[in-house]
């Protein structure tokens, strides 16, 4: 059997580097061999471990992902870079095409999102050997990229689900679905769909909220619980 392809979670936030970890984990043909929360940590992982794939987050606490993937480039590391980011800025995705990123995934993502990024990714390193023509080199990078989307279950939309995040996120008391349908102007029952997503994902958890009459009601937390 051929050997997994490495992957370093490199990733600030400790609640998505472990969910990163737990889905790279969950992709066949893929091993988690470390996560790091900054640049200098990932350094020193990288200088002990062999590496073939990064998840890189590109807004770290001590350094850009892109100047860190040129620092590797530059002491001769030669790991893939998966880029990680809520950024839309196109400049930042040319500047990272010279620097070893092979993908961008942008937050906040889903398991099947990462796991068709990875799929994609081994096809393309699977393919050795010389070409014999244009076409098998156009197949070899089209296996790069993704024609559509991952889907999200049916009725959630990307959009909303990004709207969900940041608000469960930057709530530190955690969120009921009434208070996020409020906050993120969708319906009650809609919100309980996009926090049940977040719970199914690993992403966040939940725990009933008592001190009030009749049946308690749900509060969401990010992270696990």
């Amino acid at each position: 059997m051929a050997e997994p392809i490495r992957v370093l979670v490199v990733e600030d936030d400790p609640v998505a580097a472990d969910a990163h970890v737990l889905y790279v984990g969950r992709v066949p043909g893929f091993v988690a061999v470390g996560k790091a929360h900054t640049g200098a940590e990932a350094r020193r992982i990288l200088d002990r471990t062999p590496v073939d794939l990064l998840l890189l987050d590109l807004h770290l606490p001590d350094v850009h992902g892109l100047q860190f993937a040129r620092s590797l480039r530059a002491a001769g590391h030669q790991a893939d870079v998966i880029a990680v980011t809520s950024a839309r800025d196109l400049a930042v995705v040319r500047e990272g095409v010279s620097l070893g990123v092979v993908q961008y995934v942008l937050k906040p993502f889903t398991f099947a999102t990462l796991r068709d990024r990875l799929i994609r990714y081994s096809e393309f390193r699977a393919a050795v050997g010389e070409a014999s023509g244009q076409d098998e080199v156009d197949r070899a990078l089209a296996a790069l990229r993704a024609p559509t989307p991952a889907a999200l279950p049916k009725g959630l939309s990307a959009p909303t689900l990004e709207r969900v995040t940041i608000a469960l996120r930057e709530s530190k008391e955690g969120l009921t679905a009434a208070a996020l349908a409020e906050s993120v102007g969708i319906s009650r029952i809609t919100a309980r769909r996009y926090l049940e997503h977040l719970v199914e994902a690993g992403r966040a958890g939940r725990s009933p909220l008592y001190g009030q009459v009749g049946r308690p009601e749900l509060v969401y937390r990010w992270g696990k619980r």
